[in-house]
């Protein structure tokens, strides 16, 4: 974040700052789109925490899957330029990388919602005295959902066994201290399943403080990584939590309902004995079969030691190309210096909102950048006609029941322009 003796709300200064980030923008490795009303110029597109936008490159690598889709048929397993039968391998480094952990430890599969229960199938283990699931408020509707189904599965009441940490009145941010004391104060809870990022606030929770008082707490611990993912360091691994999920479609810039990511630690697929591995509760399909025996088709299910023992079905190749493009993208910036732009690019945003001194607009996401993303959510009055008065004016962003609109600043294609171009949208509404 520039020093206030620095922050001038102006064009020039916003292109300065751009000339001068030590980490240059990937725009042009991105399709931006245009305003509906003048195609002739871009959008101001902050939306990155809701649809990530299409890799330039994504489009020929999937015309080159159906080229050779057409030329070799089922050949293509193996004589494909990228072999469809081991394609998700490469995308296990630099998934690891993204998100701070082994190769062995991430899986590329299905979608954040289904790997949510596969991954609760192994890891929410009730018993008549701990039974409970402690989630954040608010939190997505698709978890809540899967949370509820999951203890109802279990023949528990989810009015019971659902557990809520949330804001303290009149605040917007959940105190790690709060998660800390509700976990100390009831040990009638079983899993802990928190967002890295809250999809609603912005707010970056203390991950790894909050893993280590959960398991101190004798809790098994989850963490929906659907904004955490390319948006900011999640460290799974040394975190020390048992299992993680999240989408490629927001910051992971994969397409709409893109497959999705999964981790488990490595002290559940490593470090364990090999029959109580292959014990543990677990929905099976052929693709977690390890590969030294996958194709033998045998009647029994031999968990490979990794997080493809929870995969099901052999990979969407379609769907993994867009992926494998993205990566690529992130591995070329690195997210450590991604962090730092990013940093710098919402913080500049931040006090453009602030310059532009309008009453209709409160930022809610917290202030220090360390307990946020790229992420920062307006509480604004008038609701939605607030924010269509924005769509109206070329700005693409999201809106959440009853007046939060949340604005995302990508760093890997956002630049300081887009941030003072929506500022003066802001400005011109407040005249």
């Amino acid at each position: 974040m520039t020093g206030p003796q620095e922050f001038r709300p102006d064009a020039d200064f916003a292109r300065k700052l751009e000339a001068a980030d030590p980490v240059p923008s990937r725009r042009d490795h991105f399709c931006i789109p245009p305003m509906p009303s003048d195609p002739e110029r871009e959008s101001i597109y902050l939306c990155g925490n809701s649809l990530g936008l299409m890799p330039r490159d994504a489009r020929p690598a999937i015309e080159a899957f159906m080229d050779d889709w057409a030329r070799y048929g089922v050949e293509g397993h193996f004589e494909a330029r990228d072999s469809w039968y081991d394609f998700h391998e490469p995308l296990r480094a630099p998934l690891a990388r993204l998100v701070g952990a082994h190769p062995h430890e991430v899986v590329v599969m299905n979608t954040l919602s289904v790997n949510l229960h596969l991954l609760m199938a192994s890891f929410y283990r009730p018993t008549a005295d701990r039974y409970r699931i402690l989630i954040d408020g608010p939190c997505f509707p698709s978890d809540v959902y899967a949370v509820k189904s999951q203890i109802r599965f279990h023949g528990f009441d989810p009015d019971d066994g659902l557990v809520w940490v949330r804001p303290r009145d009149g605040e917007h941010m959940i105190r790690t201290e709060d998660i800390e004391d509700r976990l100390s104060g009831d040990h009638g809870i079983a899993l802990v399943l928190l967002a890295a990022v809250n999809y609603y606030s912005g707010q970056h929770y203390e991950m790894k403080r909050i893993t280590q008082a959960a398991r101190a707490a004798g809790c098994l611990v989850g963490w929906d990584c659907a904004h955490g993912l390319g948006n900011v360091p999640l460290n799974l691994h040394e975190t020390g939590a048992d299992f993680a999920a999240w989408c490629h479609y927001k910051y992971g810039n994969a397409g709409a309902g893109a497959i999705a990511g999964a981790f488990v630690h490595e002290r559940w697929v490593r470090e364990m004995d090999l029959d109580a591995y292959a014990a543990m509760p677990r929905f099976e399909g052929w693709w977690g079969n390890d590969p030294a025996t996958r194709f033998r088709m045998g009647p029994d299910f031999t968990p490979v030691r990794s997080a493809d023992a929870w995969a099901l079905s052999n990979p969407p190749i379609l769907s993994m190309i867009p992926v494998k493009t993205s990566l690529g993208i992130f591995d070329d910036v690195g997210l450590d210096a991604l962090r730092q732009r990013s940093m710098r690019l919402t913080g500049y945003l931040e006090r453009l909102i602030e310059s532009v001194g309008s009453e209709d607009v409160q930022v809610i996401t917290p202030r220090d950048p360390a307990a946020r993303g790229c992420q920062l959510s307006l509480l604004v009055s008038g609701g939605r006609a607030f924010f269509e008065r924005l769509q109206a004016a070329g700005v693409i962003c999201d809106f959440r029941e009853p007046n939060v609109i949340r604005i995302a600043p990508t760093p890997l294609y956002n630049t300081y322009e887009d941030c003072w171009r929506f500022a003066e949208v802001l400005r011109e509404m407040k005249t």
